[in-house]
């Protein structure tokens, strides 16, 4: 397996400037849309019953990415080096896109979600370029002193990185605030126009990444999929086992354990097409076929988990 993984990184993804400023636009649009839902008053009540934000905050900036490096290392040999980096750096963007939406299907607390996914947005601007930075150095003085597989020398820019994440997610996010606040009664026609088509246009941002690409997408993704469905199936059962640890109302459970497992796997994407963070002559195709596929399973293992919440009453779990 470990030879067949190895091959995704001689994989060269064909990517012209102007695709990359369609998908800088479409993950710009993205979070734009996200904005629109979020009001003052929700992180009032958020500030008043902190325990769930906190508990939600350390679930998906800590005790994910920490999750990862440890399943990384368990690992070993069965996956590449560029894998494991994908897998860190997906582990290290924020809260997903469609989150909000899912958690609303799943009868959860949907303020949370919100107020969670523009908080760790937010943060990203230090939360990500932090985190890749340090559990993507353990990883990689890990494997350099206990196996015989070497990482390329990653260099990133973390100025760099953070301009981008504040760009592309900060003043979306600004903006679409300021909106929602003058304009409420557009908002309020725009706002689930607009959330179904941010599910669209992330996934043709997965399209336009691979659209030079797609038949050596097809090719390699068995090898990655079951690597991926590991990842997100654990990054869920840390949201729930945390949340239910601390003895959280069953839709902070369920917001929690959605906010953990979905993450904005569209910018880590946007960081590794940008060559002033990762030079275009790195090998690093094990990490962009790590996060796009991220990009769909956690749409698919979402929305299965909403369907099956959906159908079972809350009272019902928590008579248990």
């Amino acid at each position: 397996m470990y030879e067949s993984l190895l091959q995704l990184d001689t994989v060269k993804i064909n990517f012209s400037a102007s695709g990359m400023h369609i998908i800088n636009i479409i993950l710009g649009f993205i979070m734009f849309g996200v904005a629109l839902d979020i009001k003052p008053s929700v992180f009032i009540d958020l500030i008043k019953k902190p325990k769930s934000v906190i508990i939600g905050l350390i679930s998906q900036v800590v005790a994910l990415p920490l999750i990862t490096f440890i399943l990384v290392v368990l690992l070993g040999n069965f996956i590449t080096p560029t894998v494991a980096m994908g897998m860190i750096l997906v582990a290290a963007c924020p809260g997903g896109n469609i989150s909000n939406f899912i958690s609303s299907l799943s009868k959860a607390n949907t303020e949370l979600s919100v107020g969670l996914t523009a908080t760790t947005t937010l943060f990203a601007t230090i939360s990500t370029p932090f985190n890749f930075a340090f559990w993507g150095g353990l990883y990689t003085n890990y494997i350099n002193k206990y196996s015989t597989h070497v990482l390329q020398p990653l260099v990133i820019d973390n100025a760099q990185m953070f301009e981008t994440v504040f760009i592309l997610l900060g003043i979306p996010l600004i903006l679409g605030v300021l909106f929602s606040k003058f304009f409420p009664k557009i908002t309020k026609k725009l706002f689930r126009p607009i959330q179904i088509l941010s599910i669209v246009f992330f996934i043709v941002m997965i399209i336009l990444a691979f659209a030079n690409n797609f038949s050596l997408f097809l090719k390699h993704i068995y090898l990655i999929f079951f690597i991926v469905l590991i990842h997100n199936a654990l990054a869920l059962f840390t949201g729930f086992g945390l949340s239910s640890i601390f003895k959280l109302p069953t839709k902070d459970i369920r917001t929690i354990t959605i906010e953990t497992g979905i993450q904005n796997s569209g910018l880590g994407l946007v960081l590794l097409f940008n060559p002033k963070i990762f030079a275009p002559d790195l090998a690093i195709g094990g990490m962009l076929f790590i996060t796009a596929w991220w990009g769909i399973w956690h749409i698919i293992s979402g929305l299965s988990l909403a369907f099956y919440w959906k159908n079972k009453p809350i009272k019902v779990i928590e008579n248990k």
